[in-house]
């Protein structure tokens, strides 16, 4: 009984329960997410729609649609591919054409010198070939990532333990009384012997039935064992998943520890989330356009938790000021846009901003008649 406790053998991070769910819930949250071309202009960043545009947000690979494709990226960097995730591109007619994701276990990255390259199915690739992203930089080879097996590899030889400890104590079970017999060494001695004795005198038709027993013969007792809160096990498992999380950098409730909470789910988006993003972003960038002033970048904004009373709040503050449309404020809440609602207002008679010393009162008020205040614009 005491070897089904015992957990013997190597458990890879992908076998994990509470790692392989938090990369999980990352790379979903990724996924779902859309990637917007911007252009950078003198009045601030301006969203480009054009076939590139459409082609990385919709269909960057033939086999498998954007989400898909983004899950994979981002779980082999943080997972399976050891803090690296490689891409190949293929183009068709000088467009591109399929960006197909590499399986760790079809790629090596080889050093040489002051530079590397990376082996697929055993032919050579230039690193500007490819799309490689690296996760948490080895300090030795910068290009290369580590990821994050050399954090989590105790924890999960820990999380392993607890659960072989957990299914010995469910599949051995201890018996709840112990009866000693006044008896002859070969009555106890075979398993035969032991059944007699027990459909002898241990055994009734009758459910609920009394048992008689010859006092001189049999003593019964009742015993305690050990059981898994005598073990402790569910506050390792808590410390345990409170680790992965802080190593991997996400909510604890997101492993089943704790309450949702709204500040943490942003900071988490904020922090984690993004530095993810950017890393995709900056090598998307650089090895994807050509033109100076374009870039990729993740819509952030959709993985936030709102208060939908606090949202319509603000934009409606906004949308009096003038600096927000009518139609913006409906999309920051889901609604459809309407007619007429594409020009800024400002002030409390809703007018146009480029009508604003149109207004009568202000031009009476440069003439010098008060009474114009009560007066309505032209």
């Amino acid at each position: 009984m005491f070897n089904s406790f015992i957990q013997t053998g190597y458990t890879s991070l992908d076998r994990n329960p509470e790692i392989v769910a938090g990369v999980n819930r990352i790379a979903e949250l990724i996924g779902s997410m859309s990637i917007h071309l911007k252009q950078e202009t003198e009045r601030g960043n301006v969203r480009v729609v054009n076939g590139l545009s459409r082609f990385l947000d919709i269909t960057p690979c033939k086999t498998m649609v954007r989400s898909s494709w983004m899950q994979v990226i981002v779980k082999n960097l943080l997972l399976n591919g050891n803090g690296n995730a490689v891409v190949l591109p293929k183009s068709k007619k000088g467009l591109l054409d399929d960006l197909i994701p590499i399986p760790p276990h079809n790629y090596s990255i080889i050093n040489e010198g002051m530079g590397y390259s990376i082996n697929i199915n055993g032919a050579r690739h230039d690193p500007a070939e490819l799309l490689h992203f690296v996760c948490n930089p080895s300090v030795h080879e910068p290009y290369k990532g580590e990821g994050y097996r050399v954090a989590l590899s105790d924890l999960v030889q820990n999380i392993t333990q607890a659960r072989a400890t957990e299914r010995g104590f469910l599949e051995n079970p201890l018996p709840p009384i112990i009866i000693k017999v006044d008896s002859t060494d070969e009555a106890l001695s075979t398993e035969e012997g032991r059944n007699k004795l027990a459909a002898q005198f241990l055994k009734n038709k009758e459910d609920g039935k009394p048992w008689f027993l010859p006092a001189e013969l049999f003593e019964i007792e009742k015993v305690q064992p050990f059981t898994l809160s005598d073990l402790a096990l569910a506050d390792t498992y808590k410390l345990n998943k409170m680790t992965v999380a802080s190593i991997l950098r996400i909510p604890p409730f997101l492993l089943g520890v704790g309450s949702f909470k709204t500040e943490e789910w942003n900071n988490f988006i904020n922090t984690t989330v993004m530095g993810i993003c950017r890393i995709i972003e900056q090598e998307l960038t650089k090895k994807l356009l050509v033109s100076p002033d374009l870039f990729f970048t993740f819509n952030l904004k959709s993985l936030h938790a709102y208060d939908m009373r606090k949202m319509a709040t603000t934009m409606s503050g906004l949308y009096k000021m003038g600096i927000v449309t009518g139609n913006e404020v409906r999309q920051s809440i889901g609604l459809t846009p309407l007619d007429g609602l594409d020009d800024l207002i400002i002030l409390e008679n809703f007018i146009h901003i480029d009508k604003m010393d149109k207004q009568l009162k202000l031009l009476q008020s440069e003439e010098g008649d008060d009474e114009g205040e009560n007066q309505s614009f032209e």
